[in-house]
């Protein structure tokens, strides 16, 4: 056959090229040699190759290098090499050094299964011991004998990934301590909630006076029973009448919910969940701590502990403010303002077009307007958009919580665990 005059490639020329993915001797299984050679073939033919042969010569060049590994996680560690585009020199390098901008977090959670346990280490020294050279190992075995070497191996990766992630990690938790603090927060700083719930409370106390004492609070979960709790001829709640009362007595206090705020997104998080992410990453930050006291000289972990401390601070702190062994999970505690509101909405509603019934009823010369004036009936108010959580969350904090006093109004929830929601 005529010479291809091509510009070959080494082995250690082709990694994290294209070639490394290519299989030619597959290629040559698959295609019918014999056309070829006779179309390109020189007047002086020698015999046509043998494709068998040929598959002989390149099994018997790879079986001249020594492999200390599993032949399947060699062979994996290749596939994963691949893909870092670098020689194992420059791959170690960037790990002792901590460079977060040559290695990227895919490629350091494949690596990190990589790790040499103990019996490769065991057979990479003893190989060592006995002067065998480095050149007759495979390329991943090579790689293995650097990779072993570098001091704290595993805390390194570990380091390294929980750098990569923490930003990440931050951008994920914030959002949802946020929303639990925000919404408890306007919660407890609702003087309208407050008050309808003395309402509620003077409403159970005195349907409950012949029968049982007098209660101070009650669980937030009997506001689910208001619905279920009918008149004597079954056709109203005392949900209906909660509703009739408030527009007759305190129409002030009907947009009570307007006050309240991310009560949906807090009803998703799961606390449990945030506290042990949150834990995560204070070990992460310990380990990070403990290898700059060992490496004391790297700007890369100096410069990331004084930038993160911080942040790591404030979600600590944060998450210790949304926990509260007191009350019920955000999952469960959430939803019954967020169930009462819809009922109380839905309930309003029904009120409204059963006055207006009532007065279309009436002889035509009755003012509707004033009727409905007369009746103290407020108009729907509508819900105004939360604003950024952040403004809510400053502004929350900001509100004063001032001492319960040792009226009983001011104690209706002390046995409900509501009191307290808020952070201390």
């Amino acid at each position: 056959m005529p010479l291809f005059n091509w510009q070959a490639l080494k082995e250690e020329q082709v990694v994290g090229t294209v070639f490394s993915d290519l299989d030619d001797d597959n290629v040559l299984g698959e295609l019918d040699m014999d056309v070829f050679a006779e179309l390109f073939k020189t007047k002086a033919q020698a015999p046509p190759a043998d494709i068998g042969t040929l598959k002989m010569k390149v099994a018997q060049k790879a079986s001249n290098k020594v492999s200390l590994l599993e032949p399947n996680r060699a062979k994996n560690l290749a596939i994963t090499l691949r893909k870092a585009g670098m020689d194992a020199n420059q791959i170690c390098t960037a790990i002792e050094t901590y460079n977060l901008d040559t290695l990227s977090l895919d490629f350091l959670e494949l690596l990190e299964r990589f790790i040499p346990s103990d019996y490769e280490l065991k057979l990479i020294q003893s190989y060592e011991r006995e002067g065998r050279p480095l050149l007759e190992l495979s390329e991943e075995d090579r790689f293995m004998v650097r990779f072993g070497k570098i001091p704290r191996l595993s805390k390194r990766i570990s380091t390294l990934t929980f750098m990569g992630n923490f930003s990440e990690s931050i951008q994920l938790l914030r959002p949802q301590l946020n929303a639990i603090i925000a919404a408890s927060m306007s919660i407890k700083s609702s003087s309208k909630l407050k008050k309808i719930l003395e309402i509620i409370l003077a409403f159970g106390n005195y349907m409950n006076s012949g029968k049982r004492g007098t209660a101070y609070g009650f669980r937030l979960q009997s506001l689910d029973l208001l619905l279920d709790t009918k008149s004597t001829d079954r056709k109203l709640t005392l949900l209906h009448f909660l509703v009739n009362i408030i527009q007759k007595k305190f129409p002030q206090l009907h947009s009570f919910y307007t006050e309240l705020h991310f009560l949906d997104n807090a009803a998703l998080v799961s606390l449990d969940s945030i506290l042990l992410d949150v834990r995560s990453l204070e070990k992460g930050m310990e380990v990070t701590q403990q290898e700059f006291e060992e490496q004391q000289d790297s700007l890369i972990l100096r410069d990331f502990l004084s930038n993160s401390n911080s942040l790591m601070d404030s979600v600590v702190k944060d998450a210790k403010t949304a926990q509260n062994p007191k009350t019920t999970p955000p999952s469960i505690f959430f939803p019954i303002f967020i169930r009462f509101i819809k009922a109380y909405k839905v309930t309003f509603i029904y009120l409204i077009i059963t006055c207006c019934m009532s007065m279309f009823q009436r002889p035509p010369q009755v003012d509707l307007i004033a009727e409905l004036k007369r009746r103290q009936v407020s108009p729907l108010v509508r819900e105004g958009k939360d604003g950024a959580i952040e403004d809510i969350i400053t502004a929350l904090k900001a509100v004063p919580f001032t001492a319960r006093s040792g009226k009983r109004s001011s104690r209706l929830l002390s046995d409900s665990g509501f009191s307290d929601l808020s952070p201390s």
